[in-house]
């Protein structure tokens, strides 16, 4: 006998997990321009004769031609998180294991297996776009298998919403690594391979509502080992004749066009200091009175006349360059990531070089001591969202947040071990204190700890015990060169969707209003140290925002 269930995409199934104690999800409502995403769970006996059976999938009914299917994979997780326990009590396992995460498509023409005694998941993803008129519509999941006598059908109805989500106002950005390409699929930097898999990966990282890409002007000094290097991933061309230096900006035109193609908005421009403290330059390569080497690097101090003289000649071309294009407003700008108290002379020092050349331009860097702000030394600070309390009652204008591995206790995060409907309830919370951009470092990094080694993604999700597994990469490397989505980056795009309709919907009630009915149903203040505890407070949340949407159309 095989057993099925509809349920929703903030679910998690594992092997051993029941059917019974998940609840049922067979209908939801939906704007036009959004996808809509549930699962089918599927369960063999074991003590029938069908325990192992390849079913084919049959879509059906008026969403059939809007929908896609997909299969959960499982990826070895073998460091849910830092401690030696749960951080709080909403993890779904503590322990290492399989876990859901990676979406694969579908083989043997279409069909999944059911193994016995396993308890798996199927995806479906359903995107109507402008082609359904407002209502209910239906969309049947069919398993069959002739031979072996089984025909299953299950059913979804979608009351589609005669509205669209605005665009989404937010600024969100996952690092982009051209480096872990390269790498990964073997091919030479910025050759034609390299090219397409970069726009490949661009053009889903746009599907889930990433608008602001990292881009390398240099190769970008992050997560690397002190004296070590990463590839060498430079968009620009440096040259320095006779100590005057020249720059050519054809690749950085190329990726400009590539983005403009996927929908990338705004560029991040690579930061200009090496990470934790901005003691030193990034790498640069140039071709100097005709040879082609390192110009600078971990032996060049931050503060030097040579690399001050470099950025002096760098900055004003590169602007230049950009305003004939005319983008150079959407450009942002860093000095160095993650600086602390103590680097704060450091920092400031870095800045001072950099800030008189960037002037009327935002520079912003993810850091969590508020100092940075107060003492005026960071305009646009990016706060962890465990750290972002004083940063919200001092109304830090244009507020961003991120988080990373440390952001293991009460606050939403990504990490494998965490339930979906935890990754999903930030929406709720970049809406209410208007965040304006939201900050991972992790789209497609696949290195360990200081990019001493490469790493396998579907081996490896925390980096060889580095980072709690999750936080290293949101997509996976297909081997056609495309990228292969998470079920966690598809329930941050959940949450982006969330944001949208809620500021929709504020338009018609007001926030205030809004803020407050949903507040009721969350069953307290929504705060960034405050997450859901199931999926039903998540979906009644946002069927409750669809409902002031709708009732603002009769």
């Amino acid at each position: 006998m095989i057993t099925t269930k509809i349920v929703s995409s903030l679910e998690k199934c594992f092997l051993d997990s029941h059917i019974e104690d998940f609840e049922a999800f067979n209908s939801f409502s939906m704007l036009k321009n959004e996808r809509l995403s549930l699962q089918l769970l599927y369960y063999a006996d074991l003590e029938e004769p069908n325990h192992d059976a390849r079913m084919k999938v049959i879509l059906g009914g008026a969403l059939a031609p809007y929908a896609t299917a997909r299969t959960v994979g499982l990826v070895p997780v073998t460091l849910p998180y830092y401690t030696p326990t749960a951080p709080d009590d909403n993890y779904l396992r503590d322990q290492p294991g399989l876990y859901p995460d990676v979406l694969l498509p579908l083989h043997y023409h279409g069909a999944i297996t059911a193994q016995r005694g396993q308890t798996r998941s199927l995806w479906i993803d359903l995107e109507p776009g402008e082609n359904l008129p407002a209502g209910d519509h239906t969309l049947t999941i069919t398993l069959t298998n002739e031979e072996k006598g089984i025909h299953i059908e299950e059913a979804f109805s979608a009351h589609i919403i005669d509205a669209k989500l605005p665009e989404s106002e937010l600024i969100f950005t996952q690092w982009f690594h051209g480096d872990c390409l390269a790498n990964y699929y073997g091919c030479e930097v910025w050759s034609e391979k390299h090219w397409s898999i970069i726009e490949a990966f661009a053009r889903t990282a746009v599907k889930n509502g990433i608008n602001l890409l990292l881009t390398p002007i240099h190769t970008p000094p992050l997560d690397t080992e002190i004296g070590g290097e990463r590839l060498t991933v430079q968009l620009v061309d440096v040259t320095c004749k006779g100590g005057v230096y020249s720059f050519g900006f054809d690749r950085l035109d190329r990726w400009i066009d590539m983005c403009d193609r996927v929908g990338i908005k705004y560029f991040e421009i690579a930061h200009f200091f090496t990470q934790w403290g901005a003691y030193h330059a990034p790498k640069i390569m140039a071709t100097v009175d005709g040879v082609y080497q390192k110009l600078f690097g971990w032996e060049t101090d931050a503060t030097g006349e040579d690399y001050k003289h470099y950025l002096e000649a760098f900055i004003p071309a590169f602007l230049s360059h950009m305003k004939e294009k005319g983008r150079d407003k959407d450009c942002f700008f860093h000095i160095s990531d993650e600086p602390n108290k103590e680097q704060l002379d450091s920092y400031r020092a870095a800045k001072s070089i950099v800030a008189p050349l960037l002037e009327g331009y935002t520079i912003m860097d993810a850091l969590s001591n508020f100092e940075f702000w107060k003492e005026g030394i960071v305009e646009t600070p990016i706060p962890a969202n465990n750290h972002i309390a004083p940063f919200i009652e001092a109304e830090v204008p244009g507020l961003w947040t991120y988080y990373c591995c440390s952001q293991e206790k009460d606050v939403s995060n990504r990490f494998i071990a965490m339930p979906l409907w935890r990754t999903r309830c930030i929406g709720a919370q970049l809406y209410k204190y208007n965040i304006t951009g939201f900050l991972h470092w992790g789209y497609n990094h696949y290195n360990n700890l200081n990019s001493t080694d490469q790493i396998d993604p579907y081996l490896e999700q925390s980096g060889e015990f580095w980072v709690p597994a999750g936080d290293t990469h949101s997509v996976y490397p297909a081997q056609d060169g495309t990228a292969l989505e998470s079920i966690r980056i598809l329930s941050f795009t959940e949450a982006l969707q969330d944001l949208s309709a809620m500021r929709l919907a504020e338009k018609i009630c007001g926030k205030d209003t809004l803020i407050a009915s949903l507040e009721k149903i969350f069953k307290g203040d929504i705060r960034f140290d405050r997450c859901a505890k199931d999926a039903k407070t998540v979906l009644a949340m946002r069927e409750a925002v669809n409902a002031v949407i709708e009732g603002a159309l009769k």
